[in-house]
């Protein structure tokens, strides 16, 4: 019995403390915070309308919502359209610096702040993608998201040795646990709905005008092909959290996220949410793997550097 529970406390220790590479999670932010700084970035177009005091949803709207009186946002103590304007401006350069990986530490952190604010300040006009981009600031400002292709790095002067840390596994670690409760909670709440079990409601969403970037409607003419595509897309988001640990089911799993994702994005018009959760995935991608993919990429680059 006493070998047993020191092999499951060593097999504990090995999965969170482990040293680790830091270059997923630094792709992770390359990836994430240019997508970051984009969302934030549209916002300026309708600063006021969502922002100010005479802000289009009510504080009463988003009470209802959220189920609480109290979401923490700057907004709530910015009185004047001008401090709301310089601020917001602020908060764009201090994301574009974490993107770039500029005092990432620094950086990371009051981006992932700002990032809750707007959240939390417009609630009916967030969506998944919003939460995600919350997600990924936050484990990246967690672990060292600037030790690779960045300006951090850089001002190093691009020492060839990058070392691995615990502190790197432990943000992939809750990522990819976070990760999976949230496909865990869609995909059980998918079996809640009959139009998943009669194999209907990937046609509701092809049919839908309003999200339809692609016609997709011929599909109508193929109920069976509907039918397979929805019941396929329904086990792979519900065997999610018990397939994507296994190795050898892995690969398939991550596959079927990216095209799912990214069909999504590309059918239904939403691009940025497919992209986000396309590089959440990425997570699972183990940092030997990344290095091959990224060394294909920068086969020409002198001085690649290795984890050691």
């Amino acid at each position: 019995m006493k070998t047993f529970w020191m092999t499951v406390m060593t097999a504990w220790d090995r999965f969170w403390f482990q040293k680790s590479d830091p270059i997923v999670l630094s792709v992770i932010r390359v990836l994430a915070g240019a997508i970051l700084f984009y969302t934030h970035l549209v916002w300026t177009f309708e600063l006021e309308s969502f922002f100010s005091s005479d802000l289009i949803l009510s504080d009463e709207h988003n009470e209802i919502i959220t189920g609480t009186k109290f979401a923490w946002s700057h907004f709530n103590w910015v009185g004047s359209f001008g401090l709301l304007t310089a601020i917001h401006y602020f908060a764009l350069i201090c994301m574009f610096l974490y993107w770039i990986g500029f005092y990432t530490r620094i950086t990371s952190v009051i981006s992932l702040l700002f990032t809750i604010s707007y959240a939390n300040r417009a609630v009916g006009a967030t969506f998944g993608l919003d939460q995600i981009n919350v997600m990924l600031t936050f484990y990246c400002a967690i672990g060292p998201s600037g030790a690779m292709f960045s300006m951090d790095r850089l001002l190093r002067k691009r020492t060839v040795e990058v070392v691995p840390t615990s502190l790197a596994n432990v943000a992939i670690r809750l990522a990819q646990l976070h990760l999976c409760v949230i496909y865990l909670f869609a995909g059980t709440g998918k079996l809640l709905g009959s139009s998943w079990w009669n194999g209907e409601a990937i046609w509701g969403a092809m049919a839908n005008s309003e999200y339809q970037t692609l016609d997709l409607t011929w599909l109508a003419a193929s109920p069976y092909l509907i039918n397979l595509i929805t019941h396929v897309s329904l086990a792979w988001e519900a065997s999610y959290v018990f397939l994507v640990w296994p190795k050898w089911t892995r690969p398939v799993v991550i596959g079927m996220a990216f095209g799912v994702h990214l069909g999504i994005g590309i059918a239904m018009g939403m691009v940025e949410f497919g992209l986000i959760m396309a590089i959440a995935n990425l997570v699972f991608v183990s940092s030997s793997l990344m290095r091959r993919l990224i060394g294909i990429v920068l086969s020409g680059v002198n001085e690649w550097p290795t984890a050691k």
